[in-house]
């Protein structure tokens, strides 16, 4: 009954509330290892589980050593389906309601600095790689919206990019001229590799067989590339900059929250911390 409601709720939370197929599968993740403990306590009923289950389920992410980060991020998944259990009158009482998230030390991510990117830019890279990093750095997207972007939603005449974020929420996002002269280039190539293979695809971004890029090959390719400048890079890196650059440069934040696709301003306004650390080091570093 209880890995039963756990598909349910997986669906719900894919099919009702349209979340993202990446979120959906850190879901599914988090509660079949759930589910997993609890059958080594014989707990297989979802009214069966109670809160001491779940604090000896927590204390056994401790004790592997989880980081906070991954326990708390648990502990929401957790939280979120007890939740949508009691709604749907699957079980009485909430055993998770009193559940604490852990504290957690304040982590600003990596930025490179504009000359970083600059050097980064000059690197001998292939015309697809050339298209991906500049379409990154350009518009910020998260790495699955670049990989899943579809050719249609390209439009450089226009000069911007169409695609769906967490949730499936579409936004329109603009492109500079830099990045727009890459995809041009790369599209001529796309169109060799296809005639090459006489196939087709819907998806801008294709690999040299002509299967679509995943989001491996996206991360693999930036990190790199990262080690050109003696960095350990993702492609997250990439957007963390883009959103800093356009803050430092006099952006308003609600402009650069539309462009990430965030839904809270208060996850955009972790760049406005990470702006001014930036400014405190260059200032320290001058006046040593």
């Amino acid at each position: 009954m209880l890995l039963q409601n756990v598909s349910l709720y997986l669906e719900y939370l894919e099919v009702e509330r349209g979340l993202a197929k990446n979120t959906v599968e850190s879901y599914r993740g988090d509660l079949y290892s759930l589910c997993a403990f609890l059958q080594t306590l014989d707990v297989t009923q979802s009214d069966a589980v109670n809160r001491v289950h779940l604090n000896m389920y927590i204390k056994n992410l401790h004790d592997k050593n989880y980081t906070p980060f991954s326990i708390a991020r648990q502990i929401a998944s957790i939280k979120g389906f007890f939740k949508w259990l009691c709604v749907c009158s699957l079980i009485q009482n909430n055993p998770a309601l009193a559940i604490e998230q852990p504290k957690l030390p304040k982590r600003l991510p990596k930025v490179l600095s504009i000359s970083e990117i600059r050097e980064l830019l000059s690197e001998n890279m292939s015309i697809l790689h050339k298209a991906i990093f500049e379409l990154l750095y350009a518009s910020g997207l998260r790495v699955s919206e670049l990989s899943d972007m579809l050719l249609k939603n390209i439009d450089l005449q226009a000069k911007y990019v169409r695609c769906l974020g967490k949730g499936s929420k579409e936004r329109i996002v603009p492109v500079g001229d830099m990045a727009c002269s890459a995809i041009k280039k790369y599209l001529k190539e796309r169109e060799y590799i296809l005639k090459k293979y006489n196939t087709t695809s819907k998806y801008c971004f294709i690999k040299e067989n002509g299967k679509k890029l995943t989001r491996q090959d996206v991360y693999l390719f930036i990190h790199s590339i990262g080690k050109s400048i003696d960095k350990d890079i993702s492609p997250h890196t990439i957007r963390h900059s883009f959103a800093t650059h356009l803050l430092e440069n006099g952006a308003d934040l609600r402009v650069v929250q539309e462009l990430l696709g965030h839904s809270n301003v208060s996850t955009t306004q972790l760049y406005t911390h990470i702006s001014k650390k930036r400014l405190k080091d260059i200032y320290f570093s001058i006046n040593k």
